[in-house]
């Protein structure tokens, strides 16, 4: 075996063989080019590393803050940006809802009063754009606080904090409502006025009129699709209606929960979203975009 090896070695010509022989010892086939691999080499460590990859999805980069997530539209809301693979928090008065829903759980639950801003602006730590449903009912005065300096409160905190984006869940103008309920309505196109002053151009308003859907009262389901549903495919159509002075506001078509919660939650987070005001048929149209 060492004349073999000896004799190789004097000849340049068996070189290459002297090193194929070296390398099948270990298993490998290298080249007479050292700077070359064999192809089965090259695909066995393809497949090795292929095999200790794993794919990690990334954190949530857009994180959302809902006022009053723990009402009607809110919690909708919370849902609809959940579903979308959004981070989502809530701030309300009482904090955590009773909602047994699964979904609840992956929501962060904060409690505060716009109305005492030092009680809540933690919430808007990190907060990329935030989705208000505050509002209420009671005596003109209480109306406008709620939805009026409520909102106003929070929406000169969230300009100041460099939100990206806000949106308004407001009310379409009802006519001879608007004078019965002068303190709700004062209130909220005084928020609307001072959401397009900060937030001029990442600033959007949703007016919607009567919102049907199920909405939960403690144990109970009431389910205002029964009537608003039927309302909303009828009255859709009559849009010209509508502008017949004092009581043409009042055929205004109810919308879906689940349109206003979809396009709101895109609203937030689209930015070619246009700012502006969104009445009851631009909600009823983005809802059926995708």
């Amino acid at each position: 075996m060492t004349a073999i090896v000896s004799k190789l070695l004097h000849s340049r010509s068996s070189l290459p063989r002297l090193y194929a022989m070296a390398a099948s010892k270990h298993g490998r086939l290298f080249t007479t080019d050292s700077n070359k691999v064999d192809q089965s080499f090259k695909v066995e460590g393809a497949k090795v590393e292929e095999a200790e990859t794993v794919d990690v999805p990334p954190p949530p980069t857009e994180k959302l803050l809902v006022l009053g997530g723990n009402g009607f539209v809110g919690s909708h809301v919370c849902k609809e940006a959940l579903d979308r693979g959004l981070s989502v928090s809530s701030l309300s008065r009482s904090g955590r809802p009773s909602i047994q829903d699964s979904w609840a759980n992956s929501v962060v639950w904060h409690q505060g009063n716009l109305l005492s801003p030092d009680s809540w602006k933690d919430a808007l730590n990190e907060v990329t754009a935030v989705v208000s449903c505050v509002g209420g009912f009671g005596s003109n005065s209480h109306m406008y606080k709620i939805n009026g300096t409520a909102n106003i409160n929070a929406i000169r905190a969230a300009a100041e904090q460099g939100v990206k984006r806000f949106v308004y869940i407001s009310a379409a103008d009802f006519g001879l409502v608007n004078y019965v309920l002068r303190g709700y309505y004062e209130g909220k196109r005084a928020a609307e006025t001072e959401l397009l002053t900060r937030f001029p151009y990442r600033g959007v308003i949703l007016r919607p009129g009567f919102i049907h859907g199920s909405r939960q009262v403690g144990s109970i389901k009431i389910p205002l699709g029964v009537i608003g549903s039927p309302l909303e495919m009828v009255l859709q159509h009559a849009k010209p209606l509508t502008q017949v002075p004092l009581i043409g506001p009042l055929l205004t078509p109810p919308v879906s929960v689940l349109s206003v919660a979809k396009v709101a939650v895109r609203a937030a987070t689209d930015p070619v979203f246009p700012p502006g005001i969104v009445d009851v048929y631009g909600i009823q149209r983005y809802s059926q975009h995708k």
